[in-house]
């Protein structure tokens, strides 16, 4: 099967809501563009990032079918697909590969903390299901499970399943999985403080929270690299750096999307549990906007 190897800044995407919640999709047309038009090379939708685990499952298809179709193949679209339950998680990537994507992210099932074997078995299942390849989402800080060097060899094997979002900040992973794996295989960062390093390692791109409000200069770090101008690629991910942290200073993607909303992308509204950004974390984001020239 021809698979689809994602490369560069890949922005996982914010879902713009109203102020009473509801999905703001013309906001989420003209962010879209801006994305395309600022050098994302793809776009992973309905994430964690774009608040999957509160929206309903007709939002969650309604959010992949619409960034497929504003998208038009400008770009690739990675749609999320992932849940804590196996039969969810394969409705979910049939939807997406029936509209388009050309790939999906799949996370670790969380919360029932299943054993390496329950993980194996579980991306097994989705990637026989459809036709169209699986991109594992290894994010241990929020799934609990982290998938095994070995559990990610086996899983490699098939051929459906041809990549990894790394989220551990284990910059030995990506040398590990490529000495265990043993053939191509598409390693994309989760943690945009890790971006530079992780393609030391052997990465190929980064799924980025922060490209969300600085996607050209996102673009522009892999560009460097990949290009070979390495001192370039280091100086500018140093200067976003200060982003990479505040853009976490509380619960993602609260500060994200404060941030569009004081670039005038989007609104700020995140759906509860998730509560508003505090005085103080508003003021860290904005110095560190500030300091990386993205107020100017």
């Amino acid at each position: 099967m021809e698979t689809t190897m994602f490369k560069g800044s890949i922005t996982a995407l914010i879902t713009p809501m109203n102020q009473d919640g509801s999905l703001d999709l013309p906001s989420m047309g003209r962010f879209i563009d801006w994305q395309i038009q600022q050098g994302t090379s793809a776009l992973v939708p309905v994430g964690t990032t774009g608040e999957s685990p509160t929206l309903s499952h007709d939002e969650h298809a309604q959010v992949v079918e619409f960034t497929i179709k504003t998208a038009n193949g400008r770009v690739p679209v990675l749609a999320g697909a992932g849940s804590n339950s196996t039969a969810e998680a394969i409705k979910m990537a049939l939807h997406a590969q029936s509209a388009g994507a050309a790939a999906v992210l799949v996370v670790t099932p969380y919360y029932n903390k299943p054993t390496q074997e329950g993980v194996y078995r579980h991306f097994m299942a989705v990637a026989d299901a459809i036709s169209i390849p699986v991109i594992v989402y290894n994010i241990p800080g929020r799934s609990v499970i982290d998938v095994s060097v070995e559990t990610m060899a086996r899983l490699a094997k098939h051929p459906n399943i041809i990549g990894v979002k790394d989220a551990t900040a284990n910059l030995l992973r990506p040398l590990q999985t490529q000495q265990t794996v043993g053939k191509p295989f598409n390693q994309l960062s989760g943690e945009d403080g890790t971006a530079v390093a992780f393609l030391a390692s052997g990465g190929d791109g980064c799924i980025s929270v922060t490209s969300n409000i600085a996607p050209a200069q996102c673009a522009e770090i892999q560009a460097a690299w990949s290009d070979g101008r390495v001192m370039e690629a280091m100086e500018k991910h140093n200067r976003l750096f200060p982003v990479h942290d505040a853009l976490f200073c509380e619960s993602n993607p609260v500060p994200v999307k404060f941030a569009a909303s004081v670039l005038g992308l989007m609104g700020e509204t995140c759906r509860l549990p998730l509560a508003p950004l505090s005085d103080a974390s508003r003021a860290r984001v904005k110095d560190a906007m500030s300091a990386a020239g993205l107020l100017d």
